[in-house]
Formats: C-alpha cells, structure tokens, sequence
C-alpha cells in the first residue's frame, strides 16, 4: 500500500493538519481539519456516514459511522489518544469489512511529530 496514490495523499493531508496543529486537541477538530486539508486537495470526502448492518432478517441502519470516507475507497479513522490499542485496529477492520471499502488508514493526531507509530494502514 505503500505506493498507493490515493493513501499517500491521505497522509500527506494528515502531515500537513499535524504540523499547523500539533497536539493537544480532541478528535473532532482533527477530523475537521484533516477533511478540509483532503477537499483542498481535490478529494471526495464523506463525514460520519451512516452504513447499516443486518442479521437475520433485522437491520440496524446506523451501525458504525467511520471517520472520514475518501474517494469510496479509503475509511479513514482519526485518534486522538496517547497510544493506538488493537481495538482501534479492530475498529477499522469491522468498518472496512461492513461498508465494503478496501483499504483504511488509522491516524493517530496524538503521535507528534505525525511518527509511524501515528500512522496504521489496512488493506482487505
């Protein structure tokens, strides 16, 4: 995923939010800036979407809302938090797997400067 176009600019958009930033905020504002830093650039962007889920024959219409959904192929989910948690892994993966979209990215806006550690890729 590396030399995914579309990932690297996610990221690149990420940078940018982190260094006009630093840390210290909560998610919200975050995600805010990062979806302005992604518009700008040119990208589709969808905030807290709704997906729904169904099991046997009962639907729930809001079942998860990602973060952010770049182009309808990247779920981004933006932390705040001193330290990502396999939880926060599991959370991107059920999103990925439920909506359908093939790849995500976990960024952690806690990690400064924006570090590997602040910056979690997933492919299905």
């Amino acid at each position: 995923m590396d030399s995914d176009p579309l990932t690297h600019e996610i990221i690149g958009a990420a940078i940018a939010v982190s260094k006009g930033t630093r840390t210290g905020l909560l998610e919200n504002p975050y995600e805010t800036f990062l979806a302005h830093e992604l518009v700008k650039r040119g990208l589709a962007i969808e905030r807290q979407t709704a997906f729904a889920v169904e099991y046997d024959g009962v639907r729930v219409d809001i079942a998860f809302r990602p973060d952010l959904v770049v182009e309808r192929k990247v779920i981004v989910e933006v932390k705040a938090v001193p330290k990502l948690l396999p939880v926060h892994d599991q959370q991107v993966l059920t999103y990925m797997y439920f909506s359908g979209v093939p790849k995500g990215l976990l960024l952690n806006f806690h990690a400064f400067p924006f570090t590997k550690e602040g910056i979690r890729r997933f492919v299905l």
